[in-house]
């Protein structure tokens, strides 16, 4: 790894000027060179398997916007399909699992075979190999909670109402279930690493819905057991913790996790997040995507005080979750030029 890569260096608690930049869900369906790929694929899932169209649509954001780094294309749920859970996706319903709904059925989930998973290793390999020297390539998997509540529910839930009952109702069976998500999450990124990414994000989606008690238990504790576990192994890689709807919390995650960055919600007022954090603290984030999809004068409002919140210490520029597919073009352009202009 090398210091030039900007986003790299503010990872590492260094300042800039003009701060690094990428795009939650930047290689997504707001591009039409990824929808005409997409179009060529049986399911979404075979689309992440696929490492020549996976690798493709990674580097697409690149070449249109330069952003400092490419995050690899792949899904959080590719963790459950390697453990035996038949996983599927709807389209325009989302991701569609056979829900684990007694303690039995986590008993019955086979090995993490993650050898299943070699296509995202190849289409790592593939990428790294297509980079501009100056971006930085990032790696993800889904937070044990988030990728747990899928696997509970079968789907996506509002408020994660059937894996918080579960995890009531069946402590012992839950803690398992986390604590196998901890070691399959961790050897996926570590193989991820070793295939070519250098920075490592782990979203935790669905953090907000948890009251404190539940959110030590099942957020804050298997984060902290990740990242001790990555900077073990693999210390210098930086590792970036994205815990949506951490409000409150987000002092005491910087203080505890470990992590190198913590990526900020939409909902999380800049000004107060930097006066609660150290000034050493790499933050994210974290522009409204609806602001994105509006553009305009109200785009460069917010852009304007994203930047002027952060200035002078630590930041990456992105959104607070992830970019919208009707969100156009013209306006990604207006965002990357506003940031950049210094």
């Amino acid at each position: 790894m090398s210091d030039e890569k900007r986003l790299i260096s503010a990872l590492r608690g260094k300042a800039q000027d003009i701060p690094p930049m990428w795009l939650m869900r930047q290689a997504g369906r707001y591009l039409p060179e990824y929808r005409a790929l997409r179009s060529e694929a049986r399911s979404f899932l075979d689309f992440c398997y696929t490492p020549a169209m996976a690798a493709e649509v990674t580097l697409q954001p690149i070449r249109r916007f330069h952003f400092d780094a490419a995050i690899l294309f792949s899904d959080i749920l590719v963790i459950p399909d390697a453990m035996g859970q038949t996983v599927s996706f709807e389209t325009g319903e989302g991701p569609r699992l056979d829900p684990i709904e007694t303690p039995e059925g986590v008993a019955a989930l086979g090995r993490f075979d993650i050898e299943k998973l070699a296509p995202v290793f190849e289409t790592i390999d593939r990428v790294k190999s297509a980079l501009p020297k100056d971006v930085a390539f990032i790696g993800f998997c889904g937070a044990p909670w988030t990728v747990a509540s899928y696997m509970i529910a079968g789907k996506g839930t509002p408020d994660q109402a059937p894996a918080r009952l579960f995890a009531f109702r069946h402590h012992d069976a839950f803690q398992q279930l986390i604590d196998r998500l901890v070691e399959a999450s961790v050897a996926y990124l570590l193989r991820q690493i070793d295939a070519g990414v250098e920075v490592v994000q782990i979203f935790d989606s669905w953090a907000g819905v948890l009251p404190a008690n539940e959110f030590e238990a099942w957020c804050a504790a298997p984060i902290a057991r990740m990242v001790t576990m990555l900077k073990e192994k693999r210390p210098e890689v930086p590792v970036i913790a994205f815990v949506r709807g951490a409000d409150a919390h987000l002092p005491g995650l910087t203080r505890r996790l470990g992590a190198a960055g913590y990526g900020l919600d939409t909902a999380l007022d800049p000004k107060w997040a930097v006066a609660e954090t150290a000034a050493t603290v790499c933050l994210q984030g974290n522009l409204d995507p609806l602001a994105l999809i509006a553009g305009g004068a109200a785009l460069d409002r917010e852009v304007d005080t994203i930047l002027e919140a952060f200035r002078g210490r630590p930041h990456i520029f992105n959104l607070g979750h992830g970019i919208l597919p009707q969100t156009p073009i013209e306006h990604v352009e207006r965002l990357v030029a506003r940031v950049r202009r210094g």
